[in-house]
């Protein structure tokens, strides 16, 4: 059986980035301005950016969960692919890095298609699938099972499997779970990792490769990313 695939050098990551990018240059500004930080490496690639937003566009999706914001690149990728009556929730439990996002997202004229809840992103989940109707921090998005399109997962690794089945139970039937660093550097395949975060994300790999209800790719681009569709 073959498994090939490419290895990736500097040199051609370099190509794919000038032949397939077209990263606004509002974009551009924000991952420049974030990789100044200490945890600039929690941002995503412009190539996956563009990657999450092809996939909000073709899958029609309208209603939008991120789960971990950091400073706003992803959210700008799903806002700006979204339809003008489309909506993005985004979860995540800092203040200050979401300060920037906030301020790229109304320079970009985004802000009225997304909403930001502070807090735990699972409790948040949680009050999004019981309740009746929508809740005050995200007016007119809709809540209760079913309700969501597409829900991008980028968050606390080691939580990553009990995430898991609360997603299941807010997207549609049809609907999309976009899982990030599924990878992790490549520690998931070297059992000498026993981190809480490799083990969280062997875990929800797992869960995910062993669930009937959802179908599954497993894509190596940037840290590794999870398509899972629930049918």
């Amino acid at each position: 059986m073959s498994r090939k695939n490419i290895q990736l050098t500097e040199k051609l990551e370099d190509y794919i980035f000038r032949n397939s990018v077209r990263e606004p240059e509002s974009f551009q500004r924000l991952r420049e301005e974030t990789g100044k930080l200490a945890q600039a490496n929690m941002q995503i690639s412009p190539e996956e950016g563009q990657f999450l937003g092809i996939l909000t566009t073709i899958s029609g999706a309208k209603r939008i969960i991120e789960i971990g914001t950091f400073t706003g690149y992803s959210s700008l990728c799903f806002a700006s692919s979204l339809p003008p009556d489309g909506q993005i929730l985004c979860c995540d439990i800092s203040e200050e890095w979401t300060a920037i996002a906030r301020k790229y997202w109304k320079e970009n004229g985004l802000e009225s298609k997304i909403r930001l809840k502070i807090g735990s992103a699972l409790e948040t989940l949680q009050v999004l699938l019981d309740s009746k109707v929508s809740p005050d921090w995200a007016p007119g998005f809709g809540c209760g099972p079913g309700c969501v399109d597409l829900v991008f997962l980028d968050a606390d690794k080691e939580n990553y499997p009990n995430y898991y089945p609360l997603i299941l139970k807010l997207l549609k039937s049809g609907g999309l779970l976009i899982a990030d660093n599924v990878l992790w550097d490549g520690s998931v395949a070297d059992l000498g990792h026993q981190e809480t975060s490799t083990i969280g994300i062997r875990k929800f790999n797992e869960l995910v490769r062993n669930d009937p209800n959802v179908d599954i790719s497993m894509i190596p681009i940037a840290d590794g990313v999870s398509l899972v569709r629930k049918r």
